[in-house]
């Protein structure tokens, strides 16, 4: 009889006391430090949403570079920004964009909105067993037009690392320097003028460069923005005509 008794309720647990469990959830103490890639946010502003993420990947205390995009154009009226481990992500990406527009090509219509959304927590759900583990583990967040109403209506959507998806009604963040960006977008949208959702295009850029400035004084996973420097983040945005990135140039000028 086996002595190893299962905790009530941990499935994890009952496969591996029938020797079920497909793979080990503890990691290697030889595995390398995986690289990762923070911090990512998306919030509705008047034209429609924007998404931005700084520019840095670590890898412990190492400073991999400061040189990645984190915010991803799917298709034309798709985005998806990633925090977690960016070997993952960018596969997840590709995958993405390669289905998306198979389908365009082939059914002669793009994907639906419910359809993308699912699509990207089927790659999630996919991921599990490196979830588990520890490794390869990616929380991203997602961006797309609902065409299915006149405009067509930008959506922002947010998932954990196992695949659960959720929908952001005004804002949302990922990765380590999330915690300082929600507040700071909390607190705005509670009491600030003009909320988030009321600001033209200059003013939410100002405002997302400025977040990330914060975000960095608290967080050094979180690369930031120093014009000093000619640092400044990845930010598109997704309004009802598509996708549209803003240019350092333009981010250096909205700052001024």
């Amino acid at each position: 009889m086996n002595s190893v008794t299962p905790i009530a309720g941990d499935f994890l647990s009952l496969l591996a006391a029938h020797k079920l469990a497909p793979l080990s959830s503890s990691v290697s103490a030889a595995a390398p430090v995986q690289t990762q890639a923070t911090t990512v946010f998306a919030f509705h502003f008047a034209d429609g949403v924007l998404m931005a993420g700084d520019r840095r990947a670590t890898a412990g205390n190492i400073i991999v570079t400061d040189k990645v995009d984190k915010v991803i154009e799917i298709d034309a009226t798709t985005l998806l920004a990633i925090a977690g481990v960016p070997a993952t992500a960018f596969e997840m990406a590709r995958v993405l964009q390669t289905s998306f527009e198979y389908y365009r090509r082939s059914q002669l219509q793009p994907l639906s909105l419910p359809a993308k959304v699912r699509a990207l927590a089927r790659l999630l759900r996919e991921n599990l067993p490196m979830t588990m583990q520890g490794v390869g583990v990616v929380v991203p967040l997602f961006a797309a037009l609902d065409q299915s109403v006149t405009p067509a209506k930008p959506q922002i959507y947010f998932y954990d690392p196992l695949g659960a998806q959720f929908q952001a009604t005004g804002h949302v963040a990922s990765g380590s320097g999330s915690g300082t960006i929600r507040s700071i977008l909390s607190f705005q949208e509670q009491h600030g003028k003009p909320k988030p959702s009321q600001m033209n295009l200059k003013d939410a850029v100002r405002f997302a460069l400025r977040l990330l400035m914060v975000a960095s004084e608290f967080d050094s996973a979180t690369g930031g923005v120093n014009p000093a420097t000619q640092t400044y983040a990845t930010i598109k945005l997704l309004c009802p005509t598509g996708v549209e990135a803003i240019s350092d140039e333009q981010q250096a000028e909205f700052l001024r």
